[in-house]
């Protein structure tokens, strides 16, 4: 029986892939495809056209909203279209045009796909920059939901499909029999493309049918559709050089913050700790119009409003992108002179080393640390980490995590108040700087009840799904208020001058727009502060390549490049001359020849040591049933995998001091590690070797012969 179905299956198969004499087709069949090669131009602007409307219906989510762009926003779809149209010219250059006409479609329908899925748990849509951390999403779907298993199966099966009809039609398909005029076509085909395509885009420009730059990625998408916005964040990249850029122009910006800067008056002995907190998608709900709870969700927030330093924080991002907020506030560069869609993180950081807070500090005897409860390697942090200067990085792969949020998405945050400590006590005789990343408020909200008799909950809202979601999110806002009390308690504890500074990345992942706010703007978060130190409140509102700037100032520190332009020329009446500054010394340490720093990479990257506590193996020995080899130690995690002899083997997590493998992985005298593994296999830590002895070798004797 299955040699029948097997001789059926080759059968098939060698009907679809063979090779067959040239098949005699009708005259009607052959007049039909000399009419649509005839024609092909005037088809190839009617599947640019539904190209287009297909992409904009899967990245929209719905019929509804992709006849409502085409409507509102036509002239920007007929110039998707024409890129589309550009694209489909070079099928021109080959004899299976089918089969290349489908492989433009595909593409263009796929960067649609993708982009539905990464809205349908974002409000930034899919860029250029975000292609390099798909294996990152997808090593991450077992416990997020960026991707979930579902969409990534049918994102696979539906790619496995596409190359197997590709597959098909490439051997299957029709070829053209016409001539081929190969000078004519190609020089034609880049006539259109390289000068048609610039000059029809500059026109579009000139008269605002698409916009040149667009901050807010996501609108800028919304109005002008997604071919043309992907297509920006690949031919936009990194930052255009000043037109005044020059060794005498960056010479005179540094001497004019040099003589209106102040000396860093504290010694190493007093230096006070600093803490900077990014709260993932914080909101205080006061903010928010139609958001009426039962009672106040943030009560710790909100009492530090009243005590200390406070203010709006004006970010770069909404619903996503926190690295780019991130990006802002330790380096104090802004993110409005990069390219669309751009993440520094991945692009120049992945090349160079740069200025931050981190190094600044470092400069004047500081500790400097990261502490996240989410994986090492997103959004390239440890690499990123490393180019700014920082010590220690302590990611989720260095954690003991037990406990997650209620959708079991996310690492709750309480235990980041602990590693914070162990992080700071890891540099007994330094002052520490340390950069905390929340991640327990993170999107996605689920639409249905997932908090069973919730503490806080939302009133006067007639959407259920909506209701549920904002029911979710001011009981995470709760436990990130929790968080902030603890952290703080934590730091009272200890005999040393600290100042802390809790800010939001960005907005939730909610679809609020700027009517919904107090502040009239989705870009603004809030930032509070902390200290022991009796410092003066000072409330001010700032962008957050400022936010670090003002919090050295407060407590007397004055170093750097970028910090101490802030400083110096953040309240200068002439804001065109301050941010053209800005502009200057952030091309010249990024991209330029570092005049600022005398030609020289004065802040080289650091040697980042992943976690502070050593991952130690105290014994391996076989378990009591004897199928199994258990590795006792301690500072285990569940990113705990052992290896045998430099080869992975199946590991099983215990506890933070056990660990067991098959005892078919293993054999008398092998040698034994255990690594700390992030994403795409990055060992981030390893533990000491040890050999293991087989208690049921028999130890070989040499014979006696008489």
């Amino acid at each position: 029986m299955k040699r029948e179905i097997f001789d059926k299956m080759k059968t098939v198969f060698q009907k679809m892939f063979s090779k067959k004499e040239e098949k005699q087709h009708s005259e009607k069949y052959l007049k039909t495809i000399a009419f649509l090669n005839r024609y092909s131009l005037v088809f190839h602007v009617l599947i640019s056209c539904l190209i287009v409307f297909g992409v904009e219906l899967v990245s929209r989510r719905g019929f509804v909203s992709a006849c409502r762009f085409v409507d509102l926003h036509t002239m920007a779809f007929l110039y998707n279209a024409f890129i589309v149209f550009c694209s489909l010219t070079l099928v021109y250059l080959f004899r299976r045009r089918a089969f290349f006409r489908f492989i433009t479609a595909g593409f263009w329908m796929f960067l649609g796909i993708i982009n539905g899925c990464v809205l349908s748990n974002r409000v930034t849509p899919f860029g250029y920059t975000d292609l390099k951390c798909l294996p990152e999403l997808f090593a991450m779907s077992n416990n997020t939901n960026y991707f979930t298993p579902s969409q990534i199966s049918r994102v696979i099966f539906g790619v496995a499909m596409f190359v197997l009809f590709c597959v098909i039609l490439f051997i299957k398909g029709p070829k053209y029999q016409g001539k081929i005029h190969k000078v004519v076509a190609p020089a034609a085909i880049c006539v259109l493309v390289l000068i048609g395509l610039p000059i029809t885009t500059q026109a579009a420009q000139s008269i605002k049918v698409v916009d040149d730059y667009f901050a807010n990625i996501a609108q800028g998408y919304e109005n002008y559709g997604f071919i043309y916005g992907f297509s920006c964040s690949v031919m936009d990249r990194g930052m255009s050089k000043p037109a005044a850029y020059s060794e005498q122009t960056i010479q005179d910006i540094v001497e004019q913050t040099d003589a209106k800067k102040k000396k860093t008056k504290i010694k190493k002995k007093n230096q006070p700790n600093v803490i900077c907190v990014l709260l993932e998608s914080f909101c205080d709900p006061e903010e928010i119009k139609f958001l009426k709870t039962n009672k106040d969700p943030i009560p710790t927030f909100h009492a530090l409003e009243k005590k200390y330093s406070t203010g709006y924080c004006k970010v770069p991002v909404v619903g996503a992108g926190t690295a780019n907020t991130e990006f802002e506030v330790l380096t104090g560069m802004s993110m409005d002179y990069f390219g669309t869609g751009e993440y520094p993180y991945k692009t120049i950081l992945k090349k160079k080393s740069c200025e931050s807070v981190a190094a600044d500090l470092s400069d004047i005897g500081y500790g400097t640390h990261v502490v996240h409860n989410n994986g090492g390697n997103f959004y390239s942090r440890a690499n990123a980490f490393s180019k700014m200067g920082f010590d220690t990085f302590t990611s989720k792969e260095m954690m003991n995590i037990t406990q997650y949020t209620p959708n079991g998405s996310w690492a709750t945050d309480d235990i980041l108040v602990g590693e914070t400590t162990k992080a700071m006590d890891s540099t007994p005789n330094q002052a520490d700087f340390t950069y905390i990343i929340t991640v327990g408020s993170h999107g996605d909200y689920p639409t249905e009840e997932v908090i069973q008799h919730p503490t806080y909950t939302v009133e006067a809202m007639d959407d259920v799904a909506k209701k549920n979601q904002w029911t979710y999110y001011i009981n995470q806002l709760n436990e990130v208020d929790t968080f902030m009390k603890s952290l703080i308690k934590e730091m009272s504890k200890r005999d040393e001058d600290t100042i802390i500074v809790f800010f939001g990345d960005h907005l939730p992942t909610m679809g609020l727009e700027d009517e919904d706010m107090v502040s009239h703007d989705i870009y603004k978060t809030k930032y509070v502060t902390w200290n022991n130190m009796g410092l003066k409140k000072k409330d001010a509102d700032l962008y957050s390549y400022q936010l670090m700037a003002n919090v050295t100032n407060q407590i007397g520190i004055h170093e750097g490049t970028i910090l101490n332009y802030h400083q110096t020329e953040s309240k200068s009446k002439d804001r065109e001359a301050y941010l053209a500054g800005l502009e200057e010394l952030q091309y010249d340490i990024l991209y330029g020849k570092r005049y600022c720093f005398n030609g020289e990479d004065k802040y080289p990257a650091t040697d980042l040591e992943m976690g502070v506590q050593d991952v130690v193996i105290d014994k391996v020995d076989d378990s009591a049933s004897g199928n199994r080899v258990v590795l006792c130690g301690t500072n285990f995690t569940k990113w705990s995998k052992v290896y045998v002899n430099g080869k992975r083997v199946g590991t099983t997590y215990i506890s933070g001091k056990m660990l067991t493998i098959k005892k078919h992985d293993i054999k008398d005298g092998d040698e034994v590690v255990v690594n700390q593994l992030g994403s795409g296999e990055t060992i981030f830590r390893s533990s000491n070797t040890m050999i293991y002895q087989d208690p049921d070798a028999v130890e070989e004797t040499p014979s006696v012969t008489g």
